[in-house]
C-alpha cells in the first residue's frame, strides 16, 4: 500500500458500525426521539483531553515493562509521537490482533501501535479511519528511519549496564570482617523483616556496588536502586532517595511487602528467592511463571522449578500463553540477579561485622575501589 494505505484498510469495517445512536430525553426521562452521532474523537479532542490511547501486544519488539520503564520499539516510538503531540500516552495490552481491531472499531483507542502491515511509509500501525486529523498527523510526523533509530536506542540502554555508579570492592575490609560502610544499617533494618543482614548486603552490592549515588537510566536511585514510583509508594521522598539510611529503610519495607505477596510459599528460604526475583523483575511476572510451572506439574513454590519459566517468558510460546497475564519479560536478567545474590551471600555469611566499625566514613571510601563488577 502507498501513502498510509493501512489506514484505509479498515475504513469499510469501521464506517459500517461506527455511528452511534444517542437517545434524547425529556427532563422527566421520556425518550422523544433518536439522532445519529457521527462525530469522531479526533486530534483536537485528544489534545484537549491530554491523552493518546494506544493498543498493542506484549513482546520484545512491541511493548514490555522493564524496571518501570516502557520498552519495546513500537511502544517507545509511540511515546515519541505522543511527546510530539504534547499529550501523555496510555498503552493498553490486547491478547491478539482480533482484539486490537475490535477495540479500535469500538472506539476504545486512538491507534494500534503494532505492525499490522509491512508498509515502508509507516510503522505498520492503524488509526481509526474517521480520525482524519490524527491520521494526517502521524503521516506528517513519521519518517522511515524512526523505528530503526528507536531500536538502536533501546539496545544502547539495555547493553549499557543500566546503572551509573562508582564500583567499590565487594568487601571493604576482609580481615576486619567489614563488608561495607553500611553494615550497621543492614543489620538494623534486616531485623525488621527477619532477614540475614548478609543477604541484604549481597543484594545491595548487586544493585549499586555500595554506591549511594548510583542511578540507572530508568530512574532508580541509591544503594538499593529504588524507582521513583516505588519511592512514592513507600513514603520515601524523592529528595531522600540517595540518603543511605532512608534508602535502605525503604528497601526493607518493600522487601517485607513483597514477602506478604508470597505468603503462600511457606518455606522461608524459597520465599526469599521469589522476593528477590520480584524486586528485580516485578511481582506479576513471577506469578505468571508460577502459574506456568503449576500447569506443567512442577512445584510453583520452588524457585528451581519456577526459574525455568522466568527464563522462558522471553519466548512467544510462553509469554503468549493464556495463563500469562503480564506478557513478555527479560527473564534472563532476573534469573541471573537471584543467582548472583545467592552466590555473594554465601561469601558474606561468615562475616560477623560490627555496627561500630560500619559508620559511613567518606574519607575511606576512595581507598577501596576496584574494577570488580558483579
Amino acid at each position: 500500500m502507498k501513502h498510509f494505505g493501512i489506514f484505509i484498510l479498515l475504513f469499510l469495517i469501521l464506517s459500517c458500525g461506527r455511528q452511534q445512536q444517542e437517545k434524547i430525553s425529556t427532563p422527566w426521562g421520556g425518550v422523544i426521539g433518536e439522532e445519529n452521532d457521527t462525530s469522531s474523537f479526533d486530534l483536537d479532542d485528544i489534545e484537549r483531553s491530554g491523552e493518546l490511547i494506544a493498543l498493542t501486544l506484549s513482546g520484545p519488539e512491541t511493548y514490555y515493562d522493564y524496571h518501570g520503564r516502557t520498552m519495546g520499539a513500537h511502544a517507545m516510538l509511540c511515546q515519541r509521537w505522543a511527546d510530539h503531540l504534547g499529550v501523555r500516552l496510555r498503552i493498553e495490552l490486547c491478547r491478539d490482533t482480533a482484539e486490537l481491531l475490535s477495540r479500535l472499531e469500538a472506539g476504545e483507542a486512538d491507534v494500534i501501535a503494532f505492525p499490522l502491515t509491512a508498509d515502508s511509509l509507516s510503522p505498520g500501525w492503524m488509526v481509526d479511519s474517521t480520525k482524519q486529523m490524527l491520521t494526517a498527523s502521524l503521516k506528517e510526523w513519521y519518517r522511515p528511519d524512526m523505528l530503526a533509530n528507536v531500536r538502536s536506542e533501546e539496545q544502547r540502554l539495555l547493553k549499557g549496564g543500566g546503572v551509573k555508579r562508582r564500583v567499590y570492592a565487594p568487601m571493604l575490609n576482609r580481615q576486619g570482617g567489614i563488608i561495607s560502610r553500611y553494615d550497621g544499617l543492614f543489620q538494623q533494618y534486616s531485623r525488621s523483616i527477619g532477614w540475614d543482614w548478609h543477604l541484604m548486603a549481597a543484594q545491595c552490592y548487586q544493585e549499586s556496588t555500595f554506591d549511594p549515588m548510583a542511578q540507572s537510566w530508568a530512574g532508580a536511585k541509591g544503594l538499593m536502586q529504588i524507582m521513583p514510583s516505588t519511592a512514592d509508594h513507600l513514603g520515601l521522598a524523592r529528595s531522600d532517595m540517595n540518603d543511605p539510611e532512608k534508602n535502605i529503610a525503604a528497601a526493607a519495607r518493600y522487601l517485607k511487602e513483597l514477602e506478604g505477596h508470597f505468603s503462600d510459599i511457606r518455606e522461608r528460604r524459597e520465599r526469599q528467592d521469589f522476593v528477590l526475583a520480584a524486586y528485580n523483575g516485578g511481582f506479576f511476572h513471577i506469578r505468571d511463571a508460577m502459574a506456568l510451572a503449576e500447569r506443567d506439574g512442577k512445584n510453583p513454590h520452588r524457585w528451581d522449578d519456577v526459574s525455568f519459566y522466568v527464563l522462558h517468558l522471553a519466548e512467544p510460546e510462553y509469554y503468549q500463553d493464556p495463563l500469562v497475564k503480564h506478557g513478555y519479560m527479560r527473564g534472563s536478567e532476573t534469573h541471573g540477579y537471584v543467582k548472583s545474590i545467592r552466590q555473594r551471600w554465601q561469601q558474606y555469611r561468615g562475616v560477623k561485622g560490627s555496627p561500630a566499625n560500619s559508620a559511613p566514613q567518606k574519607s575511606k571510601n576512595a581507598k577501596h575501589r576496584n574494577k570488580f563488577q558483579s
